[in-house]
């Protein structure tokens, strides 16, 4: 029977506290080099546009930080894992641990702990945190690092064809009737060719339309504009279609996309890359619980034998396949070639399982 229950306390704070010191190590380790790499890249980009110097830049670093620390988390919970089990194998200690009659499960019981913790602070950040910052730098991007406009961070563009018409909202926020669409352009291509060019400062559906403020309207044929504060339109697209496009799982936090699912689901448009998402917001924290199992091949041998290194690259290995197949399902998931749901859990099931096998083949 498999129990996770821990060891005594000091053996459990001993284990936790080098887990725990070894995942803040290698994730600053690793933050700190990607985001150099990173910045190298970009720094040129950004200081091209006129006005911009050191302070857009470390804008930019505090906006990429954010994406970097919760890309990264995980292997780092790999890598502490292997560093941490090694060392207590090469030291001789899981054999004392052992003589004292503490099973393989238990001396993974303060790993898996503190991994919990983790993927914790993990789901807490990613809501807090890394929405809005994915948020704010994908529309800074979408401007190329020039100036952004206020509104620019509040949502997402989205492109919507209907017969012939083909609008586009550079900003769309809120849900149902309390949708707001902010730079919108509407080209009338009725019989191929294009005949008006509509654009609004900003769209709110009504009971029987749309209601556009802040219009200029080009007519191509005459090639004359006719500017007007306010212009009704009786019949108009239903604005879950608008959402449907703008909504993106890493801009929208757990409960809003859950929202944001009902609503696109109740106008008939497919969710599946929505629901997707939603999952993967807790099965991707939660690959942290996965590290300590799919690393303890690492820990349980003896290390004399010379194989202590074969079995540590073993553990990276499954570690890094989890990796692979966690986003080839996701992906799969998103283009609707797999059950959403199933894309977003099963490596998380698949990798637990081949875990407690390997766990048990070598030591249970």
């Amino acid at each position: 029977m498999v129990s996770f229950s821990l060891p005594s306390r000091t053996i459990a704070l001993y284990t936790a506290k080098l887990f725990a010191v070894r995942v803040l190590a290698f994730l600053l380790t690793l933050t700190v080099i990607l985001q150099t790499l990173d910045l190298l890249t970009e720094s040129s980009k950004i200081l091209a546009v006129d006005g911009n110097g050191n302070p857009e830049l470390w804008r930019y670093v505090t906006l990429r930080i954010p994406q970097l620390i919760n890309q990264f988390l995980p292997f780092s919970v790999l890598l502490a894992t292997l560093v941490t089990l090694a060392t207590l194998n090469q030291n001789s200690e899981i054999v004392i641990f052992k003589a004292a009659g503490i099973s393989a499960h238990q001396i993974l019981a303060p790993l898996v702990a503190v991994a919990f913790g983790i993927a914790a602070v993990h789901f807490l950040f990613s809501e807090t945190v890394l929405v809005n910052t994915n948020r704010e730098l994908n529309a800074w991007e979408r401007v190329e690092y020039g100036k952004l406009p206020a509104v620019a961070t509040t949502g997402s563009e989205a492109w919507v064809r209907e017969g012939g018409m083909l609008f586009h909202a550079q900003v769309v926020s809120g849900l149902g009737m309390n949708t707001r669409l902010t730079d919108v352009t509407a080209y009338d291509r009725t019989g191929g060719a294009l005949r008006t060019i509509t654009h609004a400062e900003s769209a709110r559906p009504t009971a029987t339309g749309w209601v556009l403020e802040g219009v200029r309207r080009f007519d191509v044929q005459r090639g004359r504009q006719e500017v007007m504060p306010r212009f009704e339109v009786q019949e108009g697209i239903d604005p879950a279609r608008f959402t449907a496009t703008a909504v993106d799982p890493d801009q929208t936090s757990f409960f809003e996309l859950r929202h944001a699912i009902r609503e696109v689901r109740a106008a008939g448009r497919p969710v599946d890359t929505l629901v997707a998402g939603l999952h993967h917001k807790i099965s991707g924290p939660l690959s942290a619980l996965l590290m300590p199992l799919l690393g303890a091949v690492a820990a349980f041998g003896l290390a004399r034998s010379g194989k202590l290194f074969i079995r540590t690259v073993v553990g990276m290995g499954l570690g890094f396949a989890y990796f692979v197949a966690d986003n080839f399902m996701l992906a799969m998931g998103q283009f609707g070639a797999a059950p959403p749901v199933l894309a977003a859990w099963a490596p998380f099931l698949l990798f637990f399982l081949i875990g407690e096998a390997v766990l048990f083949r070598t030591e249970e």
